[in-house]
């Protein structure tokens, strides 16, 4: 048990005001905080932050790492959906999840996930009902229930997704939203089931509309999707309203920050640093009922020491009262653990990836930088031979989806604004389901990226001509078990030889991985085939 004081500028943003203190520690909660004007003004001391909804998963790295690289940057606590292994493993994948992260001083609260798999269009490795929902509250003592990305369900009533829901409302527990472009009375309706946030707000005016419907929410700064531009006036418009989260996170873009950069962000963009602040910790907190302390009496001692209230650089992390980071190093051990999986596929040839030409025009995804949505165009096909191919000229690409899980035949589709000028990349990160997806410029380097995948049963790779690289990925195809920081600089690696090959995404492989995300209109591939989200249906490739 720790004991201990510290000094410096108290942030209370309960009560909203900042003083000078001693913070006292004993049996890792606080005792007494005390105003003393006459203590060394060493840096500012403040609740620890929290990211309000993340999936640690795509992160690569199991819990344990996570928080290795994640506590640097003063986070304490994730309100962590471990949906991307439960499509994989099921129930037993968000037990190892539990379990791992059980094993380091940091705050994981894992939610129920809602909907696994996301969708019947897709094939998945795991199914969880409405039973192992209700087990996983009782037995496991999960916070809430993961978003609940099945909206049409909600709004027709579906008996399987409104059980789920039911039983959240059973135990008091929040439930959380997934609406990407939802407005109006197809809005009204699927909040009005019980949910109670939103992270997938594309305008303000959308989540001004869902404020108003009651919703909290979240403002998201991931890896591929980036929402806080469009977003950031809510924190002066609806101050109480307002969380902060990544969603997804790739290792290399942790190590360069996480909530504090939203921090950082908002108070620079003149928001009041206390509704900031809050924004990063008391609201999480009060709506998910989380046993993070902020900085009062009694309190677990979860809490940083920051430089100043501007720059936010974070010189120490306490939390459970153990001092896990400090001056931008992590003091959080290594964690040695397992590495489940799921995988079944086995090597494919280039011809399983060709397209019979059989009309002129085809459908192409479009895909929009910083953003999880595409959009549907229609365009003439180039046809060498008897079969449609890409075309390097025009950015139109082929997309591949390889189910993982059963030996099959892949899904073949084309896409645009990827960029790639040769070579291919692929990743078992395909959301939510998590089959193999590729893209690239040619059967044959498609082919070799996917069957690298095959050999390691999961990762990512980049091929160029005959160059191969690969990340094995060997917790559930889609993690690592390595040192955070290790997987981070091979991750870097991939991405940079990723973009060598001519792509200007900011991050291609996160792109890549919501190519296959059904629940997100407009159009996306699953393993089954081409997915128009606006109309849940599947719609032919070739007009």
């Amino acid at each position: 048990m720790a004991n201990f004081t510290r000094s410096g500028m108290i942030v209370d943003i309960v009560n909203r005001k900042v003083f000078p203190g001693i913070v006292t520690v004993k049996n890792n909660t606080i005792v007494d905080i005390k105003e003393d004007s006459s203590v060394e003004k060493y840096g500012y001391i403040l609740p620890g932050f929290i990211d309000s909804h993340v999936h640690i998963e795509s992160s690569m790295l199991i819990p344990s790492e996570f928080a290795r690289l994640a506590s640097v940057h003063g986070t304490v606590a994730t309100v962590s959906d471990p949906h991307e292994i439960g499509n994989v493993l099921g129930v037993d994948g968000i037990r190892y999840m539990i379990r791992n992260a059980k094993q380091v001083p940091f705050h994981f609260y894992f939610g129920a996930s809602s909907c696994v798999p996301a969708t019947t269009f897709e094939t998945a490795g795991a199914a969880i009902s409405a039973e192992d929902i209700e087990k996983l509250f009782v037995e496991d003592g999960l916070k809430y229930l993961s978003e609940m990305m099945n909206y049409p369900g909600v709004w027709h009533q579906d008996p399987i997704v409104m059980d789920k829901i039911k039983i959240a409302q059973k135990y008091g527990k929040p439930i959380d939203g997934h609406a990407p472009g939802l407005r109006g009375k197809e809005a009204a309706d699927y909040f009005k089931a019980g949910i109670s946030t939103d992270h997938e707000c594309f305008s303000l005016e959308e989540a001004i509309d869902k404020v108003n419907l009651g919703v909290r929410i979240l403002i998201r700064e991931g890896s591929a999707a980036k929402n806080y531009e469009a977003l950031h006036p809510l924190i002066k418009l609806f101050p109480d309203k307002v969380m902060f989260c990544s969603d997804d996170k790739h290792p290399d873009g942790l190590l360069l920050g996480h909530i504090d950069a939203l921090v950082r962000r908002s108070v620079a963009n003149g928001y009041d640093v206390m509704d900031v602040l809050r924004a990063a910790s008391l609201h999480p907190v009060r709506h998910y009922k989380l046993d993070v302390g902020l900085l009062q009496k009694n309190d677990s001692a979860d809490f940083i020491i920051v430089n100043n209230l501007r720059e936010f650089v974070v010189r120490e992390t306490i939390v459970k009262g153990q001092s896990i980071a400090k001056e931008g190093k992590t003091l959080i051990q290594r964690v040695e653990d397992g590495t489940p999986n799921n995988f079944n596929a086995t090597l494919k040839k280039p011809e399983h990836f060709t397209i019979p030409t059989h009309t002129q025009k085809i459908h192409v995804i479009v895909a929009e930088e910083g953003q999880l949505i595409t959009h549907d165009s229609i365009v003439p096909a180039k046809i060498v031979g008897s079969c449609d191919v890409a075309d390097v000229s025009r950015d139109i690409l082929k997309l591949v989806v390889v189910n993982r899980y059963r030996d099959t035949l892949p899904a073949v589709a084309f896409i645009h604004n990827f960029g790639l000028k040769r070579g291919a990349i692929a990743s078992c990160i395909a959301h939510d389901s998590h089959n193999m997806i590729a893209v690239g410029c040619s059967d044959e380097e498609i082919c070799a990226a996917i069957n690298l995948l095959v050999e390691n049963r999961g990762g990512i790779a980049v091929v160029n001509g005959n160059e191969k690289y690969s990340l094995p990925l060997p917790v559930a195809g889609i993690m690592s078990n390595e040192d955070g920081y290790i997987v981070a600089e091979k991750y870097s690696k991939m991405d940079v030889l990723a973009k060598e090959l001519g792509t200007q995404l900011a991050a291609p492989f996160m792109t890549l991985s919501f190519m296959a995300l059904l629940v997100i209109p407009e159009l996306k591939l699953s393993d089954k085939g081409l997915f128009d989200g606006k109309r849940f249906s599947f719609v032919p490739l070739q007009v």
